[in-house]
């Protein structure tokens, strides 16, 4: 993976046969990302895998100064991008005019439960960001986890710290949202 971190290089400095050098090397590990993303998403759902994967492609690309600092950052900024995709197409679909509290049922999956709601991805969202101002390591732990899909081990190789820093920091990122989902649901709308 070393031809990323230098293609991504020649893109932060400006060179545009990079950019298109850059996605066939990407591509795959992206598309797997948007899968992942996507499968957690209820049924019905009119993205598709190829499409986010573009989308976000397009966002990261089209930065006038992205900024990567290797491998690492670019995949953490690819998750973020198909992370705002994904809240925004919700917003979308949670406003009256795209059907707002109408609930669409595929009959063929009626048993199947949704695995996170519009509404709880907004939460989510919401929550994701204060924490990100608190203690910004937990925020990027918790989006790769939860919205990369990537393993305790696999975060642990990403952020370089250890298996069992990794543990502690999932443990309390998960308490610390719950708590803040919570609070924000109980609170007076």
């Amino acid at each position: 993976m070393r031809g990323v971190t230098v293609i991504l290089n020649a893109v932060q400095q400006g060179d545009p046969e990079a950019a298109e050098a850059l996605l066939p090397l990407v591509y795959n590990e992206l598309r797997q990302l948007a899968a992942w993303h996507l499968s957690k998403e209820r049924p019905g759902q009119t993205l598709q895998a190829t499409a986010l994967v573009h989308e976000a492609y397009l966002r990261l690309i089209g930065q006038e100064d992205p900024g990567w600092q290797g491998r690492r950052h670019f995949f953490g900024a690819a998750a973020e991008a198909m992370r705002r995709i994904l809240v925004e197409n919700a917003r979308r679909k949670m406003r009256q005019k795209h059907g707002g509290e109408w609930k669409r049922m595929d009959l063929e999956n009626l048993d199947l439960p949704s695995p996170v709601p519009d509404d709880t991805l907004l939460a989510v969202d919401e929550a994701l960001n204060r924490l990100g101002d608190f203690d910004p390591r937990a925020a990027e732990l918790v989006k790769l986890c939860f919205f990369v899909g990537l393993t305790q081990e696999q975060v642990a190789r990403e952020l370089d710290v250890s298996i069992s820093t990794v543990e502690r920091t999932w443990a309390f990122a998960r308490a610390w949202l719950f708590r803040e989902i919570q609070e924000a649901r109980d609170r007076p709308a």
